[in-house]
């Protein structure tokens, strides 16, 4: 094969993966975006999170490459395309994460030879969470659905049962990555415990 002709199967299995993401767009997710009665879904999230952190970048506690950041923003839900989604708030079972490893391992092989293996790397990291750059996109992660409840009249935890200790629980995850958008954050749904927004 010369190299136009590998050249242009790389472009051919790029375009591919291309088109196979946007099944992300299908993936219903158990929040609704500010201001709308529809639930949002899995690539408006990937979105949405990618902004965030680029614009709260300067909050991370330690030093983070926000291209790496972005980059595990990017692909952390490409799982859900097979695995579908599941509320923060039920228990992450191992079972789950590996039917979303196995997702994203498959989308990924469409890829040219090479290129899967340096981003199921990143969605490790940003599984285990240790790292600088996946504690700061954990955090980050966390941030737009919480947003959706507060500026939403709290529908998601209404409607799935959470109880205030588990919504300051799960999120309080989010001081890993920065302190200061967690103090934020924390004293928003203190108030929405006082206003009743949270059971």
């Amino acid at each position: 094969m010369n190299k136009a002709d590998s050249v242009n199967g790389d472009i051919e299995k790029v375009l591919s993966f291309i088109v196979e993401i946007e099944k992300l767009k299908d993936v219903k997710r158990k929040t609704r975006p500010v201001g709308l009665d529809r639930y949002e879904n899995s690539a408006e999230h990937s979105w949405h999170v990618c902004i965030s952190a680029l614009m709260l970048k300067e909050f991370a506690d330690k030093p983070i490459n926000i291209d790496r950041v972005i980059k595990m923003l990017l692909i952390h839900d490409l799982g859900e395309i097979d695995a579908g989604d599941t509320i923060i708030y039920q228990s992450e079972t191992q079972e789950m994460k590996q039917k979303e490893a196995a997702g994203l391992k498959r989308i990924l092989d469409i890829l040219p030879e090479g290129q899967a293996d340096t981003y199921m790397d990143l969605w490790y990291e940003f599984e285990l969470g240790e790292t600088a750059d996946a504690s700061f996109a954990k955090a980050i992660d966390r941030v737009p659905p919480l947003l959706h409840n507060l500026h939403g009249e709290g529908h998601s935890w209404r409607d799935n049962n959470v109880p205030k200790e588990k919504v300051f629980s799960v999120n309080r995850r989010i001081a890993k990555g920065s302190e200061g958008l967690w103090s934020s954050l924390e004293n928003k749904l203190s108030g929405a415990v006082e206003t009743g927004l949270i059971k």
